[in-house]
């Protein structure tokens, strides 16, 4: 019977040594498990960071290049039209059709992609033109009623889009007098004054329905200051609207004769125009160009950023006026190999990450 008990509770002792065993081995899995998972977290961060620095050095790279290529066509001289090297668009390509590279490293550049485009910004008409000395312009109020009439939109918002400028932009003159000043005073008080937009995206800041945004973006843009329109690069669109007395069909003629020959003054267009339209003010049109959009998308294997800039040319001087740089994610379910036109813009990018402003 002794021998009995003593065999149970060796047998009991021994169960009790294997399942200590087991849990000390499990443990030690999920701890190993654990580190390596960490590492390859770590790892996994830190090639992402360097590939994001690196797509910036690539696009800063670029938007220099787009900068010297708009400071010899100001050398160049002559008007700005869609026909010079500026506005052919740079299809997605490789990097290392760019570079001379070492061979060794040949097979990480040819993983990068890099495509981009020089857009004229003042071939769209400016938001901003709404406002001249502290009120609402009346020529450019009638020329943004008329775009959208054309484009079927209710021209009634084009009130409220103007008033709203001029409230965020502020009066230009105070009141005449300390009783009107302080009437002023107590109105500006009672009303709510909205923030000024700097993209087209934030326009509804102003009153502008987000339906009438998407519509109106190929044909409007938002500059710092006023600007005239450039009758070599504007739509169809933009110069019914912005010459009255012009419609439709004799905007599409003017810009099939631009396309045969660019206007070298404004006296050039003149005599296409119909015998009832208005006058073209200097200082509303003109055929040359100081704001430049320009666009960049790099692809590096799953990593897509996209960059946007805003240049201001004064003579041979190119400056930026702001930069904003997005991380674009791949569509799902869509080969992202395939070369792309770098016409769409990153806001139009589905799942699209927090847009980072950059400093010039």
């Amino acid at each position: 019977m002794r021998q009995g008990r003593a065999r149970t509770l060796r047998c009991a002792q021994g169960g009790a040594a294997l399942l200590m065993a087991l849990l000390t081995v499990a443990l030690v899995a999920t701890l190993a498990s654990a580190a390596l998972w960490r590492q390859w977290r770590n790892v996994e961060v830190e090639a992402h960071d360097r590939s994001r620095m690196q797509a910036g050095w690539v696009l800063s790279g670029a938007l220099d290049w787009a900068r010297l290529i708009l400071r010899e066509d100001a050398r160049a001289g002559g008007p700005d039209h869609l026909g010079e090297p500026w506005s052919v668009p740079l299809q997605e390509s490789r990097l290392s059709t760019f570079l001379a590279i070492d061979p060794g490293q040949s097979d990480a550049a040819d993983e990068v992609f890099l495509s981009g485009q020089i857009t004229d910004a003042q071939s769209r008409m400016n938001v901003r033109n709404l406002f001249l000395d502290g009120k609402v312009s009346e020529p450019d109020q009638q020329a943004f009623a008329r775009l959208f009439e054309l484009l079927g939109l209710e021209p009634a918002e084009v009130d409220t889009l103007a008033a709203n400028l001029v409230l965020a932009l502020g009066p230009a003159a105070p009141a005449p007098d300390a009783a009107a000043s302080e009437a002023a005073a107590d109105d500006s008080a009672t009303r709510e004054v909205p923030l000024l937009p700097r993209r087209l995206d934030q326009l509804a800041w102003l009153g502008l329905s987000e339906a009438s945004a998407r519509v109106l973006t190929p044909y409007i843009t938002l500059l710092p200051v006023r600007t005239p329109l450039n009758i070599n690069s504007a739509s169809a669109e933009a110069l019914a609207a912005s010459i009255p007395g012009l419609d439709l069909t004799d905007a599409q003629a003017i810009v099939s004769a631009r396309q045969r020959a660019p206007f070298r003054a404004l006296a050039a267009l003149i005599p296409l125009l119909p015998p009832d339209s208005a006058a073209l003010v200097p200082g509303r049109f003109s055929v040359g160009t100081r704001f430049f959009d320009v666009r960049g998308r790099l692809r590096m294997e799953q990593l897509i950023v996209e960059e946007r800039s805003l240049l201001l040319r004064n003579g041979m001087e190119v400056s930026i006026l702001w930069r904003e740089r997005a991380r674009a994610e791949p569509t799902p379910g869509v080969d992202a190999s395939p070369v792309r036109p770098a016409s769409a813009p990153a806001t139009a990018t589905a799942g699209q990450g927090p847009v980072l402003t950059m400093p010039p």
